[in-house]
This record gives C-alpha cells, structure tokens and sequence, in this order.
C-alpha cells in the first residue's frame, strides 16, 4: 500500500500544485493524507470514495474538498465511456497559502469554506456543473491565469449552500511538530500492516511514546482510538475488494485482517449498518 503520508511539490512557476490523473486501469484503493487542502473533481469514473470515516459512492462529475490531514481514498469500480480514462483532476495548496489569500474581506466566504473543509466537502450538481468547464479549462492554462482560475472557483464554490460535510471528524491540525512526526509514522505502520495483528506495544516502540502517550497523540489527532482507526481502515477496504471482486466473504475477511468471519461480521454491521453480502448486493 502506497505510504501514508503523501508529500506534494508546486507546479513549476507557481505556488500551488496540480495533477491531471488519467488512468485506464481505474483508481485504486490509495488511503493517505497530506497537509495541503485538496479539490478532486472526477470525471468519467463510478465507484466509492472514503474521506475520515466517511464511505459513499462517487459518479462522473464528482468533486470534493478535502481539508489538511484528513485521510482519504477514492476506488473505481466502472466509467462511463469505455474508450476513455478515469481522470482525477487534482487541486493542492497549503493553509498558509489559503489564509494569505482569504486574508482579503473579498474572500471571507471561501475562509469559511475552507474551515468546513476539515471534514470534507462535496459540492452539490448544480454548482459542480458551474465549475466543471472552468476546473477542466484550468488545467490548459499558463501559471497566471490558473491562479486567477482557482480563485474563480474556490469563490464559486463558497457560494455553494447545498455542499453536504463527509466525514464526522477532523483530524487535530496544531500538534506540535514532535507529535506530527510520531503520528506519522504510527500511520504509516498502520496503514503497512493493517492486514496484520497490531499492539498497541509495537505502535508506542514506533512513537517513542508509552502506551497511555501513543493513545493521547493518537485520539487528539484522529479523534478516534487505535483500535476504531484500525477497524474503519479494515472495512473500508472490505467494502472496496466487496463491490469490485467476487472473491468470497471469507476470504476478504482474512485479506484485511479478520481471522474470525463472526467478529468480521459483526464490526461491519455496527460500522456501515447491513451485512457484507447486502452491501455487496448493492453493486450487483
């Protein structure tokens, strides 16, 4: 699995960076974070996307904000066209950068967006469908102008009144950067080695930290605890293998750490609120 925590570099010329991805064998199951806010719009792509605790299916012409920090994945089943690519196209920049710009009274209303970005945001279809052409537009236009196109539609997006929050949390953003360091890390752990038996002992050694320590970080930054984090990262790569490979319950089970079919069943229920073959069912 791709390393937890995803470092970024600006375009060249500019002070915030961009990605067209176009990827003909669909987006895989990537869960990472990074400190950089992020707006995804998705084209020509079906599937499910997970930010923080948040599990829901995507369409063509999904787009969403994500605040720093939060983790998150999106996981194609089909597209639209056949002929043509899944493509993400990708929007990063830094808070400093977010709080120079709407340091302008002109833009307060995009401060406030970005302060509901921390769980996540996904934009209703008739200002997606406003932004579209312009976020598709951006991505063909010279360092200046794409500025001055974000802007554009960061400011549109503000303006948004039926954009839906994802997630139920917010990871904790003022750690110091010691507690940023050993979170790290524990998560990269984690997210290593979900599929196998984890200690709280092996976590703390990884965190330089005592037990009760690592749970403090750990729920201050997460606002969950270990074992809820671990458990949100298993099912939600359940429901990913679930909807997209016919491979049985069981073995998905044990591919994401269960070695009891029953204790699987049982945590997926009380997370997504139906049973793996009903949510299963759902994408058939």
């Amino acid at each position: 699995m791709k390393p937890y925590l995803e470092h970024l570099t600006a375009d060249e010329g500019a002070s915030w960076a961009t990605l067209n991805r176009r990827l003909d064998e669909g987006i895989p199951f990537q869960w990472h974070h990074h400190p950089e806010f992020e707006l995804t719009l998705t084209l020509n792509s079906q599937g499910q996307r997970f930010i923080g605790d948040h599990i829901g299916r995507y369409d063509d012409g999904d787009l969403v904000l994500i605040g720093p920090y939060l983790p998150h994945t999106w996981h194609s089943l089909t597209r639209a066209e056949a002929d043509q690519p899944h493509t993400a196209l990708v929007m990063w920049f830094l808070p400093e950068w977010a709080e120079r710009l709407t340091a302008n009274t002109e833009l307060a209303g995009v401060a406030a967006m970005l302060g509901r970005a921390a769980t996540g945001l996904h934009f209703s279809p008739a200002v997606t469908a406003a932004t579209r052409p312009l976020i598709q537009t951006l991505f063909t236009q010279p360092a200046v102008d794409r500025f001055l196109s974000l802007v554009r539609i960061l400011t549109l997006l503000a303006e948004d009144r039926a954009a839906t929050p994802l997630s139920a949390t917010a990871p904790e953003l003022a750690l110091a950067s010691a507690d940023r360091g050993r979170i790290d890390r524990v998560l990269t752990h984690i997210h290593d080695h979900f599929a196998e038996p984890i200690t709280i002992a092996q976590l703390a050694d990884i965190a330089a930290l005592s037990p009760s320590g690592l749970h403090r970080t750990f729920l201050r930054h997460t606002r969950q605890s270990v074992s809820q984090y671990l458990i949100r990262l298993r099912i939600g790569r359940a429901c990913a293998l679930l909807s997209s490979e016919h491979t049985s319950i069981g073995q998905i089970a044990g591919a994401v750490g269960y070695e009891s079919l029953a204790n699987f069943n049982r945590q997926f229920k009380a997370l997504k609120g139906t049973t793996p073959t009903r949510y299963r069912a759902a994408f058939l």
